[in-house]
């Protein structure tokens, strides 16, 4: 399969920079099998499930990741992308100018809040280093980190992070700290809108992913199959597993929130045997065409990027043709794109 199959066409003024208000965005309805397109708005989401349906969401937080200092003692500028913790205060990280910082390579991150050292332990392809931080004050990393970072927006979004971002680029029901990039389906939600859900008698259940910057990674393969997708981090509670499991049991859909959730739901159960279990673990999953899902039902998730792995899961789930037609139907009817844009709802 060829990744030039996921190809489309996209005008740069639809890549939406800033979010609109939660709630509001346009939401485009996708029948999985015959049918044609819907248009509505996610006010209208609860509305489009049914009582008894289990709506899976990611609690996944996102943490201010970006680090801006000065190399120590030359005091050049470094930027510093935190995207995976290795151990304790030791993360694998994105540096640039990455050229520059080889092993023992030191830098310092300062600002009102304190001052957070990291040294170059190992050095790695595409800009790839293994660093570890430490604190030269009271405050413990993490707690600096929350301080003195920036929230690490994604690259399409061409400006620079802002106070408002910390609240946005978050969903509302956010708890467990760790992921480099908000799971984007999320952020449409509102509190009114899960009580809307929970009035209609439909299910909510949270597991945790923490999305990693490989969800961002370009597919440098010519054919699908050759890609290696970046593991990423997920715990799943016995209560969730066991509502999802009798979900399906009884024959009611599981709607997943976003690509995330979805990769941990199917992961979990490539590893359960057709059935989810509790606990944490590293979901490897690749899921392109040709995929059998076990769990997912429905989902919800935005418009993603040509010829990227989040495109092929969703092609996937609903078949490349329909969903490509939708893309097509979307840039035509002016839907905002990517992290920050409108979402599509596959039933």
């Amino acid at each position: 399969m060829l990744v030039s199959d996921f190809a489309f066409e996209l005008p740069d003024e639809l890549i939406a920079q800033e979010a609109a208000p939660r709630g509001q965005s346009r939401l485009l309805i996708v029948p999985r099998g015959a049918g044609k397109l819907g248009h509505a708005t996610m006010a209208d989401f609860p509305g489009c499930l049914a009582a008894g349906d289990v709506l899976v969401m990611n609690n996944a937080k996102v943490f201010a990741a970006r680090l801006l200092g000065r190399r120590d003692p030359s005091g050049g500028a470094v930027e510093c992308l935190l995207i995976r913790r290795v151990e304790g205060d030791v993360w694998e990280a994105l540096v640039h100018p990455g050229q520059k910082l080889k092993p023992g390579a030191r830098i310092r991150f300062a600002g009102e809040a304190g001052v957070l050292t990291g040294e170059v332990l190992a050095r790695h392809f595409f800009g790839r280093r293994t660093i570890r931080l430490a604190s030269e004050g009271p405050l413990a990393v993490d707690a600096l980190v929350d301080a003195l970072g920036h929230i690490p927006l994604p690259p399409y979004i061409r400006r620079g992070d802002t106070p408002e971002d910390r609240e946005r680029y978050q969903t509302v029901f956010a708890t467990a700290r760790g992921s480099v990039a908000a799971p984007t389906a999320g952020l449409h939600f509102t509190r009114g809108m899960l009580h809307a859900l929970d009035a209609r008698g439909i299910e909510r259940q949270e597991i945790t992913l923490h999305v990693g910057y490989g969800t961002f990674k370009p597919v440098r393969t010519a054919d699908v199959e050759s890609h290696v997708v970046d593991p990423e981090q997920y715990e799943i509670s016995a209560n969730a597993a066991r509502a999802i499991n009798r979900a399906r049991d009884e024959g009611r859909r599981v709607i997943a929130v976003g690509t995330t959730t979805t990769r941990a739901l199917e992961h979990a159960a490539i590893v359960g045997d057709g059935r989810v279990g509790p606990g944490a673990g590293e979901a490897t999953a690749f899921i392109y065409p040709g995929f059998d899902f076990k769990v997912v039902g429905g989902l919800l998730t935005n418009f993603h990027l040509p010829k990227s792995s989040l495109l092929m899961l969703v092609s996937a789930f609903a078949d490349r043709e329909r969903v490509l037609a939708a893309y097509r139907e979307a840039v035509a009817r002016r839907y905002r794109f990517y992290s920050y844009g409108d979402a599509m709802l596959v039933l």
